[in-house]
């Protein structure tokens, strides 16, 4: 049986990532995914990460210049990504295709790419960690390795197995549908824009979207709301904005973790990443780029524990990653609170979205992922402006 340094379980964003990484450090690495899902996504990722992950141009499928969002009285307030004019745009991926490249990557690197679905994990009379798993073809398999990092999914496996009192955190269920756009002529689609409606007769407690892809774009609804009808509500809003005749080329849905864990590794060899480890921010759905910054730090904390053998160097990937962006999710996790709540409150929400500055400072810190503390007056400024909207005394 060989034994591998890591064996990553979970082939999206997060576990690519953590495989390529410990493959170029010269560790043996498997990269174990179950295929044939994907995730539901609106494939928007910042000039932050296509910079810091290598990200080729010819992934980048749609380029959005301008966010539209729209109140629950159809009020639709447009943001620019780049008011100057110099061209600035966010990226669109597709999720199929983009984690199967970043697989391919990680294979390219090193990894062994297994198709397999993780059925347990046990330890045999040494203490070292032996992965079960039935492969693509319905064989039961077994692996031994040193560590495990999971990056599964927000009801993640390895996570149930391997933490004790492990919780799933809060959680928003997300469903899209993947059309294929209207032509490019057609003046009733804007494939430079992404869509985002804040009304609760498609999303009573979180947003609706509508995001371009090239010649393809994802139309989706989430809310935390048991038994809201998100097929139903998906249904409805293409109806409305006159995309129902579109073909659907997919069908997907997931919940989306809105609260990273309080612990992420088990104190001995098993660490998880990415959705596993709840690292989505709260407000936007943004996951992507945490997923893959989460899983280089797990990779980093993975490598130290293989060659120190000491098991508290795990815990520094969570440490890491809440140092860097803790203050950012914890921001996000108040607007969401407050602003979403109803739509009184997202009325007034969009209404603060026309403001310049909070344009500015939104989009400098969506494409940098860091709040930026250049523009001290900006924030008073949104502070009060903030507290007047809540307290309902703004015009």
């Amino acid at each position: 049986m060989t034994t591998y340094d890591c064996i990553v379980v979970g082939g999206g964003p997060a576990g690519a990532t953590a495989a390529t990484e410990l493959a170029r450090a010269g560790r043996s690495v498997l990269l174990l995914d179950r295929g044939g899902r994907i995730k539901p996504c609106g494939g928007a990722i910042p000039p932050r990460l296509i910079r810091d992950f290598a990200i080729p141009d010819h992934l980048i499928v749609g380029r959005a210049v301008v966010a539209r969002m729209i109140a629950p009285s159809g009020r639709t307030i447009d943001m620019a990504v780049d008011p100057s004019g110099a061209g600035g745009h966010v990226g669109m991926v597709d999720r199929e295709t983009f984690d199967a490249w970043l697989r391919a990557r990680a294979a390219g690197a090193g990894a062994d790419l297994r198709v397999g679905t993780v059925d347990g994990i046990e330890r045999d009379a040494e203490g070292s960690l032996q992965v079960c798993y039935t492969d693509g073809g319905g064989a039961e398999r077994r692996v031994r390795a040193r560590s495990v990092i999971g990056a599964d999914g927000a009801r993640s496996r390895i996570a149930r197995i391997a933490l004790p009192r492990h919780r799933p955190g809060p959680c928003v269920f997300a469903y899209h549908e993947v059309i294929r756009t209207p032509a490019i002529d057609d003046a009733a689609f804007d494939r430079g824009r992404c869509d985002v409606f804040y009304q609760a007769a498609v999303s009573p407690d979180f947003y609706a979207w509508i995001f371009p892809h090239g010649d393809t774009a994802s139309i989706g609804v989430g809310s935390a709301q048991k038994g809201f009808g998100l097929r139903a509500a998906t249904g409805q809003l293409r109806a409305r904005v006159g995309l129902e005749q579109c073909e659907t080329l997919r069908r997907e849905g997931a919940p989306i973790p809105l609260r990273p864990l309080r612990r992420w590794d088990n104190g001995r060899d098993i660490l998880l990443a990415g959705d596993a480890a709840g690292v989505v921010a709260p407000a936007s759905g943004e996951g992507i780029y945490y997923a893959m910054v989460s899983a280089r730090h797990a990779a980093v904390a993975v490598a130290e524990f293989l060659a120190t053998g000491n098991a508290k160097a795990l815990a520094s990937a969570r440490k890491r990653f809440m140092r860097e962006h803790g203050l950012v999710f914890q921001v996000l996790g108040i607007m969401q609170y407050f602003w979403y709540r109803n739509d009184r409150r997202r009325e007034r929400f969009v209404a603060m979205c026309a403001d310049r500055d909070v344009q500015q400072l939104v989009w400098q810190a969506y494409r940098e992922k860091q709040l930026s503390y250049a523009r001290p007056l900006a924030y008073t400024r949104i502070f009060f402006k903030d507290l007047r909207h809540l307290l309902q005394t703004a015009n």
